[in-house]
Formats: structure tokens, sequence, C-alpha cells
């Protein structure tokens, strides 16, 4: 529990977040409340995988995979690369991986 609870601070710091702050951690939570989109990220949490990688790592249907990934790409968390006719994927923001750990984390104890 008290991973989750360091989310709310800054840095280990003692200062809480703000309202602002506050409001961007909640639509990160709201991005994260999508169990097609945790499949998505957890396979890319190794590194870079293509679309069709990302389809046969989470067994998701290509449409959803395209509507799920668009979210990400739109919300900073991933960022593509153009390689031909394929596009590939990978992790930007890390915080959301700190996340996942710390509410697996709590879950866990």
């Amino acid at each position: 529990m008290q991973k989750l609870i360091d989310i709310f601070y800054m840095d280990g710091e003692n200062r809480i977040l703000t309202d602002s702050e506050l409001e961007q951690v909640a639509v990160r939570f709201k991005i994260l409340s999508e169990g097609s989109r945790l499949k998505i990220l957890r396979s890319l949490f190794d590194g870079e995988k293509s679309v069709s990688e990302i389809i046969e790592r989470t067994g998701l249907l290509q449409a959803n995979v395209s509507k799920q990934l668009r979210i990400l790409l739109n919300h900073g968390i991933l960022s593509c690369r153009p390689d031909g006719l394929m596009r590939y994927y990978k992790l930007t923001d890390f915080t959301v991986q700190k996340i996942c750990h710390a509410v697996c984390g709590s879950i866990n104890n």
C-alpha cells in the first residue's frame, strides 16, 4: 500500500500533489483502467514491438489493438516508429510501469 501512497507525492518528497497534478494522475488511471490497454503495455515493458507482435503477445484482435494503441499514443504513453509498411511501438512514459508495479505490489501484500 505504501507504494501506491507514494504516487501521490512528488519524487518521494513530502510535498503532496496539487489539484492539477491529481487531475493528471486521474487521467492516467482512467487510461490504465482498460484491460486491453494493460495487456498492450505489458507486451511493451520489455521493449519495442510491431503491431503484429503486440497482437500475438496479447491475443487481442487487430482492430482493438489499433484502437488502444491510438489512445495510448495520443496520451503520450507510447511512441510510434514507422519502418516501411510496419509500425513499431514503444513505451515512452515509464511512470505507467511504476504505477502498474505499485498497484500489483499492493495487491500481493
